[in-house]
């Protein structure tokens, strides 16, 4: 998810977001230590992705 899409949704939808995608890290990191995963750069996209989330919403309590 790029930052322009995040920067689309609102506060709600961020959160909720927040939470899918912190569930979708949770169960990639359990397959993969059950086997290998067919490409490991999916963690780096899912922290970011999650990070990015984060930083949106602080941005937002910060300004309003």
């Amino acid at each position: 998810m790029k930052q322009s899409e995040i920067v689309q949704l609102t506060t709600d939808e961020l959160v909720e977001r927040l939470e899918v995608e912190s569930d979708a890290l949770s169960q990639l990191k359990m397959s993969h230590a059950v086997s290998q995963l067919e490409n490991p750069m999916q963690f780096r996209y899912k922290k970011r992705t999650i990070a990015r989330l984060h930083t949106e919403i602080k941005k937002r309590d910060l300004n309003g």
